[in-house]
């Protein structure tokens, strides 16, 4: 049995539901609303399942899995059809280093207890918190349009014609730049990607792009 710990309008969560439905699964869902209550993921029946108090979680079998990377790099690995990494081991670590582009380098620093820590303990008036998400947001994504662009394996989607991990974390961030109304006419390359893949149903079918 799996179940995933989800939040609609979560990236992280929307990563997972993307590789799930890429591979075929079916899982439960459990929501976790950061928004209401002052939060669900600070309550200790949540804080029991994952002490990091974030989404997604995946439980496997009983096993609770956590951070949305780990997780897919699980899924790719005990379900390998599609693969979501390049056989080729120089090939896997360009495809990770766009997709940590993302997740390591853009998401955490403009999420929402970020920036709800610059909201309330900074006491940031919203157009400087705005402001703050638009500026990680583009600096990051024209790094990953560098990454991209010379790429040694080029097509329709970040790596090649195959869908990746890398795909998978640059769509739920399209997402984000979109709501927080970012400039990206200085990244050409993922607005055309993020548009194909848009149409993918493993991507149209689980998007994050809902309302609260």
């Amino acid at each position: 049995m799996i179940e995933l710990y989800d939040y609609a309008r979560s990236s992280a969560a929307y990563r997972v539901r993307i590789a799930l439905a890429l591979k075929g699964l079916n899982a439960a869902k459990a929501e976790i609303h950061l928004v209401r209550d002052g939060g669900e993921q600070h309550g200790a029946a949540y804080k029991a399942v994952n002490p990091q108090g974030l989404v997604p979680s995946l439980n496997v079998n009983g096993s609770t899995l956590t951070q949305s990377i780990a997780i897919i790099e699980y899924l790719d690995e005990m379900y390998p059809s599609p693969a979501l990494l390049p056989s080729d081991a120089v090939y896997r670590a360009l495809v990770r280093a766009m997709t940590f582009a993302v997740a390591a380098d853009i998401h955490p620093i403009q999420n929402l207890r970020v920036l709800n820590y610059l909201r309330k303990e900074l006491a940031q008036p919203e157009e400087k918190v705005m402001e703050w998400a638009r500026h990680w947001i583009v600096t990051g994504l024209s790094a990953l349009e560098g990454l991209v662009t010379r790429a040694p394996a080029q097509g329709l989607y970040c790596f090649g014609n195959t869908v990746s991990m890398a795909d998978i974390c640059l769509a739920p961030q399209m997402v984000n730049a979109r709501r927080f109304k970012a400039d990206l006419s200085a990244v050409p390359r993922l607005v055309e990607i993020d548009a194909r893949l848009r149409e993918l149903p493993a991507f149209a079918q689980t998007t994050s792009d809902v309302s609260a």
